[in-house]
Order: C-alpha cells, then structure tokens, then sequence
C-alpha cells in the first residue's frame, strides 16, 4: 500500500502541468547557470593563469638590479579558481583575485569581480548554488503544499486509513514519491555539470575534487529532503491547501531573505570593524617603533650596531664579514611583519566572528547551514581566501627575506651602485598556490555541518509526530 500511495503521488505528480511548467523552468536555470558558470570560471582561470606566469617570468627576467629594489619592484600572486567554484561563486566575486608582494608591507587581496561589475551584482548571480537554494525549495513547496489538505478537502484520506495504513506511513509514502519527482528535476543537471567538468579538456583528475563534488550534492540532497519533508507536514497539520500555501511561503521568506540578512546585520553590528584609514595609521605608528631599515642612524639602529659589533669583535661596520645593510633591512622587515601579521590576524578575527553568527543561525535555518557547505566544498568561502592569503604572505616575507640575504652575503657595506645580474632572480622559486584538502574544508564548516544534520533529524522524528497526532474530523 505505501509504494502504491508513493508510486501514485509521484505519477500524478508528473502529469500536473504546475510541476511540468515549474520543473523545465528550474532545468533551464539550473543548466543556464552551469553554462554560464563553467564559461566565467574558465575565463577568469585562463586570465589568472596568463598573468602569474607573465609576472613569474618577468620577476626572473629582471634588468640588473641591486637587490633591495628588486624587493620593491616585488611581485603578484594570483588565486587560481577552484575546480567546481563554477557550481558556487560565493565570494569570490567579492574578494581579491590578486595580491602585490613588497618588501616592508603586506598587501590584501584586491581587484574582484565587484569591482570591475555594476551594482546589479548586490543583488546576487545566477549560479547554480542559488537555483539550488533559493528556487528548488520553491517548487518543492509549489508541489507539496496540498499534499495532505487535498486528501482532507476531497475525503479521500480517511478512505486510506480505513485500508490499515497509519498517517506516518503515509507520509512517509508522500514524501518518496515527491523526493523521486525533485530528483528528477536536480539529477540532469548535476549530471551534465559533471559531464562538463571532468570531460574538459586540460582538467586534470583529483581525488579531493570528485570528493567535494560528491558532498556537494550530497548536502544539497540533505537540504531538499528537508523541504520536502516540512511541505508534507505543514501541509498534514492545516487543514486548507490556501492556508498550508501561505505557511511555506512565509517559511521561505523567513529562511532564505529575512534571517540571512538579519544575521549578517547582526554580526556587522556585534563585531566592528575599523576603518581602512584608522587601521593603516595604526599600523604605521606601530612599524615606527621598530627599527627602520632605510635608516642606519636612527637610534635603534645605533644601538643594534653596537650588539654586532660586540658579537663579531669588529671596530666598524666595513670590518664586518657579512652586509650591514642587509642585516639591517632583514631585521626591519622581520618587525615590520610581525606588526602587519599581528593587525591583520586581529581583522580577520573580526571577519570570522561576523561570520559565525551566521554559521550559528544556521540552527535555526538550514538554508545558512547548506550555504556555508556549498562555499566550503566549492572553494568559494571565506576560510579559502584566508588560506590564499596567507600562503600569499608566507611567500612574500620569504622573498624578501631571500633578497635581504642576498644583499648580506654578495655585496659590501654602503654599496649602492652595484646591480646584480638577471640570473639572480632566477635562484628564487616563483609562487605557487595549492588548495587546503576537502578534510580542511569541512573541518572549516562543521558548526554548519551538525546544524544541516540536526535540521534533518528534527523534521524526520517532531515533524512526524506532529502528522501522528493530526485529527481527523
């Protein structure tokens, strides 16, 4: 009996032309946006690729510079896309592509997609991440509304009952016949976007890729579960399809605009952030305090010269066995770091309880939970950029430290005038960037993994209890 009452929903399911006209309409989206995804993301990585490699190659192909200008003269490091970021472009869109690595400065990320885009781009892009979460539990909801007040306003619910099958078995019949036609509609899509990543030409076959692939729909499975099951028994508990209507659309609102943006508020309100100008003056005051590089008679100098000549039993700087400039700038760049690591992990701390309170409202809304996943296993979130721009620092204070011991080691004190060759530059390794492992990724997310999960297990045992203690007049 209860395959019938699934098979049933599902087949009149299909021939009712709201789920006809809804679904190829939700296909056409959700294929669109793979299109026009895989097209964005393959541009945007084919120019990133371009210009790292045109930069490496012009960092190694310097003129003859003496070291400490090839310090300034610097490089770029430029985040590649991750391989399905196409699926979900989170912030990508919104962060830095590109970061300027100098000596004495650490530089964020800049030159995003916001940047370069009308102000259209607030109001979110066509992706297949928002099909899938704004528009999916949509139709659900345009399916399932009537699925139980429709039995009840025609009389025919009792007649099931009176067959001996109980109204959770019902339910739970309804919701695999409605969960067959969602995948119906999801499955062709994923199919082809799948099709279309592994089957492009120059992609190269990852493990961690096809994992976050698959956990990626497997989230996305767990969050249309979810609506399918809550459209079932909001549906069981009213007793009009009208009213059961106006419940999930107001559910709706409420998850996916109202408390998204009322947490995001909350957390800009909660935890402030400074000002760009407020943050670089404190920054400068506090590198002022250091030794400054550029400058050997300022008096922490004087007294760092003293400590060396102690330690190398030298009467002046020219009997030194190693460059005095360039320990001077090496110890320099050492404080002037710290002082930039220590404001900039104090700003991302701020970022990061901003975005924990919408990792925590995710308890009381799956779509944060599943949208949080989604960035996560697309590589398109916050914790990646994070990681890029660290990766990014780490190599930039490397160089320059790298430049500093060249100066050291290959030139005499007070020499200004003597350029090193091109082949110097090529000693020094370009930067290259690999992305944390799928494991980093969700440990980066699991405040919104248990919430997508405590969700489910709380309308699969409440929201079925509630349909067992339906009345049935």
């Amino acid at each position: 009996m209860v395959k019938s009452i699934a098979q049933k929903e599902f087949i009149s399911t299909l021939r009712d032309r709201r789920f006809v006209v809804l679904s190829v309409l939700v296909l056409l989206l959700l294929l669109a946006a793979t299109v026009v995804g895989l097209y964005s993301y393959h541009t945007q990585q084919q120019e990133r690729d371009v210009a790292q490699q045109t930069v490496n190659h012009q960092f190694q192909n310097s003129a003859d510079r003496h070291p400490h200008r090839m310090a300034h003269y610097g490089s770029y490091a430029f985040r590649p896309k991750s391989s399905i970021s196409f699926l979900d472009f989170g912030l990508d869109s919104y962060t830095g592509a590109s970061v300027f690595m100098e000596a004495h400065r650490q530089n964020s990320a800049n030159f995003s997609q916001a940047q370069q885009s009308s102000s259209l781009i607030r109001f979110g892009e066509m992706t297949v991440a928002f099909v899938l979460q704004m528009l999916l539990p949509l139709l659900i909801i345009f399916l399932c509304f009537s699925t139980f007040t429709q039995e009840k306003e025609t009389g025919t619910l009792k007649i099931l009952l009176s067959q001996g099958v109980s109204l959770r078995e019902i339910a739970w019949a309804k919701i695999a016949g409605y969960g067959k036609t969602v995948a119906l509609v999801v499955g062709p899509a994923l199919l082809i976007a799948s099709l279309l990543l592994f089957g492009r030409s120059g992609f190269e076959w990852h493990t961690d890729v096809l994992v976050r692939l698959l956990l990626f729909i497997g989230f996305y499975l767990v969050y249309f579960f979810i609506f399918v099951v809550l459209s079932v028994v909001v549906s069981g508990v009213h007793q009009r399809s009208s009213t059961a209507l106006v419940t999930l659309l107001g559910i709706w609102i409420l998850c996916c605009v109202i408390i998204p943006k009322a947490s995001a508020n909350l957390g800009n309100t909660l935890y402030t952030t400074p000002t760009r100008a407020q943050m670089d003056a404190d920054v400068h005051e506090e590198v002022a305090k250091g030794i400054d590089g550029h400058n050997s008679q300022d008096a922490r100098a004087e007294a760092f010269k003293k400590e060396l000549l102690q330690k190398y039993g030298a009467d002046s700087l020219s009997q030194l066995p190693v460059n005095f400039d360039g320990i001077i700038m090496a110890v320099g760049e050492e404080q002037s770091t710290k002082v930039y690591r220590e404001y900039f992990a104090e700003l991302t701390d701020i970022f990061q309880k901003q975005n924990r309170v919408s990792e925590w409202a995710g308890f009381l809304n799956p779509y944060l939970a599943v949208r949080n996943l989604s960035m996560g296993m697309a590589g398109s979130d916050f914790p990646h950029y994070l990681h890029f721009q660290n990766e990014a620092e780490q190599y930039r204070y490397h160089l320059a430290q790298s430049l500093n011991h060249i100066q050291t080691t290959r030139l005499k004190y007070k020499d200004k005038t003597t350029r090193l060759s091109a082949d110097t530059w090529k000693e020094l390794a370009p930067f290259t960037y690999e992305a944390p492992p799928v494991q980093w990724a969700l440990g980066s997310h699991l405040i919104s993994l248990v919430a997508l999960f405590l969700w489910l297990a709380l309308v699969c045992t409440l929201g079925l209890r509630l349909i067992d203690k339906i009345q049935i007049a």
